[in-house]
């Protein structure tokens, strides 16, 4: 007994010395963003889901159909309720069309309209704009560690590469082995909360982990948010380059 003690004294006031032991060191970054760009990407991408925003007047469902090209050019077409049925929007590089065949007009949305809510959502027309590839917009460091989910997570600061993006930085909770995101906070150069977004449920599909039921909320609104449901995403699909003209606005 003795001797087990005297083989224990020395780790013990070693521990006493110098504390507790050192903290294991935050992976970089940049890294952990670019694995949370490889996650999502794909060749291309057909998505159904719907929205369903929560406004000052009641609650209401709008459900559509989107075909992406990469991180350039995309396409929706709103299918419910009867009253958007059939608006449509084109996004081709930095671009923005959207048509409406209550007034069988084509607009181009473009800069002070960008900030405009989308069909009275949280989500702004520069939302719906953006790259999803966030390595190429933001610099990234890690900022600590959390729990969403019950999943553990990296938190990551973002900050913007550039002055034409729509929110100067980010902070962004990374699940630790999906690499999907579980929420974020979106700010403007002053600092100012703007947005935030909150994962309630993630899903495998086709070896990509991708959220399907997130809230959005507008930070400076009142309102319970606006619900995204992401009904299916079929990746890597066949979509015809006629799909991205703006001919296809008027089908």
């Amino acid at each position: 007994m003795k001797r087990h003690f005297r083989c224990l004294l020395p780790i013990l006031v070693a521990t006493c010395a110098h504390g507790e032991p050192p903290a294991v060191p935050l992976p970089d970054g940049e890294t952990i963003l670019a694995r949370v760009d490889a996650n999502i990407a794909s060749r291309n991408k057909v998505i159904e889901s719907a929205m369903v925003i929560h406004g000052r007047r009641g609650t209401r469902t709008v459900e559509s159909r989107s075909w992406i090209e990469g991180n350039r050019r995309g396409f929706t077409e709103y299918l419910a309720p009867p009253r958007e049925r059939g608006t449509k929007m084109l996004k081709l590089e930095d671009e923005l069309w959207t048509y409406s065949p209550d007034t069988d007009r084509t607009i181009r949305i473009s800069g002070h309209m960008l900030r405009q809510s989308v069909m009275g959502s949280d989500l702004s027309y520069e939302d719906l704009m953006e790259d999803s590839r966030l390595a190429e917009l933001y610099t990234a460091a890690t900022a600590g560690r959390d729990t969403l989910l019950g999943r553990p997570c990296w938190v990551l600061q973002l900050e913007s590469r550039g002055d034409d993006i729509a929110y100067a930085s980010r902070r962004v909770w990374v699940d630790q082995e999906r690499f999907v995101l579980l929420r974020e906070e979106r700010f403007a150069i002053s600092g100012m909360l703007l947005k935030t977004t909150e994962v309630r449920s993630v899903r495998e599909v086709d070896g990509h982990w991708v959220a399907d039921h997130i809230v959005f909320r507008d930070a400076l609104a009142k309102g319970e948010g606006t619900e995204f449901l992401l009904e299916s995403i079929d990746f890597d699909a066949e979509i015809p380059a006629s799909t991205f003209t703006k001919a296809a606005l008027r089908r």
